[in-house]
């Protein structure tokens, strides 16, 4: 077996002129938690239900499966790419080596800061639980002190090394997989107070094609739920075998992800106290008041537990995804600083400088929301959107690759079905996309309604302008 012969891997990655100095310690289970705790379904249920059942009533649960099949078409494109280029930092690297240094750039740009801001929106996220769990008066600033809190912890962690953060992943893994389970089941089996005939009830929405338009307005929650696989192959020159072991990790984290999410999902809907509170918006907090109803406040408190364990797990997944990234561009010199980002700490080999970066950036646009709590709200807005972004950015240029005569030729390939998948995988990642920025409240201020499009304007012009006047590709 490869994983036996890690010269294998150092020989694979020589020839795409490469020497690493990570330490190969994250086994297979390992590299596949980190994924699921970055995908984190208890995170991305919980956090985003009020706004889809609102959105589309209960049969929004269908979403899951619809876009989990969306994004596993994605996961294969990435698995094949994967396998042939298993280097640490993913988006970037994989966009390098199939178009070019200016793609790979700005690819790199825009899933950086999506990342960035996604650290601090699942800090942020975190805090209300974690104040309740506490007993603490819950408040804007509390909550950015929470997640800043929270921010510092995960660097710490992270710190620690490679060895260390795969043990946190699986032990996260664990956590958040038994409580989806337990607390799901339980809501299923003792705490019902629906049927399920409420999963393909669209009354108030429109019937047949006319419920479309809140299917899709749903879909985003979902959409939420569904990344993370990518950061499996962010660590790819930490795992042993990457080119086989990193693509059967990323299906795997859409499998028991997404299973885990669509449980969660539908333990909630049927054992709501009051459906149509939910849906008006009259109760805001729909996970809170089932929960306490079915299980009370003790109850609860154990089950915030698990959601704060799964909080954390899903900072410390993003936050070593996002040191890759940024160490990977430094070790190419595409960025201010990149003699100091590169560098591995001797004893850890963990990116020690670019974990400091990925640390101080998300605080910062956390703490914004001190003075300016809309500004804020529109820069976290950017955070899924870019991250489907930088998905598709890849995903084309995989196409194009292949359109010009790029054969994978790695552990994992897709074969004679390749060109298909990989179109259909650009082709629901550009609808998905549209779909996340179409503003859909009118009468809402403008960052709710146009904060997606303005964040992700401002990033890619901003990256844009930087790439073509300072033409960091030319750097050594």
């Amino acid at each position: 077996m490869n994983e036996l012969n890690p010269s294998s891997d150092s020989e694979q990655l020589l020839k795409l002129g490469l020497k690493s100095e990570f330490e190969r310690s994250m086994s297979f289970w390992e590299n596949f938690s980190l994924g699921f705790t970055y995908l984190s379904p208890v995170v991305g249920v919980y956090s985003v239900f009020a706004m889809a059942i609102q959105a589309g009533g209960p049969p929004m649960i269908w979403n899951y499966l619809l876009v989990g099949f969306g994004q596993f078409l994605v996961c294969l494109v990435f698995g094949e790419i994967v396998s042939q280029y298993p280097i640490s930092g993913g988006i970037y690297p994989w966009a390098l080596h199939l178009w070019g240094k200016k793609w790979a750039w700005m690819s790199a740009w825009v899933y950086g800061w999506a990342l960035f801001t996604t650290i601090a929106a699942v800090a942020v996220g975190g805090s209300p639980f974690l104040a309740r769990l506490l007993g603490w008066e819950g408040s804007n600033s509390t909550y950015i002190w929470i997640g800043v809190g929270i921010i510092l912890l995960s660097t710490i962690l992270n710190f620690i090394g490679t060895k260390f953060l795969a043990r946190l992943a699986f032990f996260g893994f664990l956590c958040e997989l038994l409580g989806a389970v337990v607390v799901g089941g339980y809501l299923l089996f003792f705490a019902k107070n629906q049927p399920v005939s409420i999963l393909f009830d669209t009354t108030g929405f429109g019937s047949g094609l006319n419920y479309f338009p809140a299917l899709l307005a749903s879909s985003v929650a979902a959409m939420f739920c569904y990344y993370g696989f990518e950061a499996c192959g962010d660590v790819a020159e930490e795992t042993p075998n990457p080119g086989v072991a990193i693509p059967k990790s990323m299906r795997m984290t859409i499998y028991v992800g997404g299973g885990a999410a669509i449980f969660i999902c539908l333990g909630l809907l049927l054992s709501l106290p009051d459906l149509q509170s939910a849906i008006s918006g009259e109760d805001k907090d729909p996970v809170t008041s089932t929960l306490i109803a079915a299980l009370g406040e003790r109850g609860y408190s154990f089950v915030i537990g698990i959601v704060m364990v799964s909080f954390l797990s899903c900072t410390l997944s993003l936050q070593a995804a996002a040191s890759r990234l940024l160490f990977s561009f430094a070790r190419d010199g595409m960025i201010p600083g990149s003699s100091f980002l590169k560098k591995l700490s001797p004893s850890t080999k963990v990116p020690f400088n670019a974990l400091i970066v990925t640390g101080l950036i998300p605080i910062f646009v956390a703490s914004i929301g001190h003075v300016l709590q809309d500004a804020v709200s529109a820069i976290i807005s950017f955070a899924s959107v870019g991250i489907y972004i930088g998905f598709q950015m890849v995903v084309l240029a995989a196409l194009r690759a292949r359109l010009k005569g790029w054969k994978p030729e790695g552990s994992f390939h897709l074969g004679n079905y390749g060109l298909l998948i990989n179109s259909l995988a650009l082709f629901y990642g550009v609808t998905a996309i549209l779909n996340m920025v179409y503003p859909r409240s009118p009468t809402e201020p403008w960052f709710i309604n146009y904060g997606m499009i303005f964040s992700s304007f401002v990033v890619i012009v901003s990256g844009a302008i930087y790439l073509f006047v300072f033409q960091p590709h030319k750097e050594k």
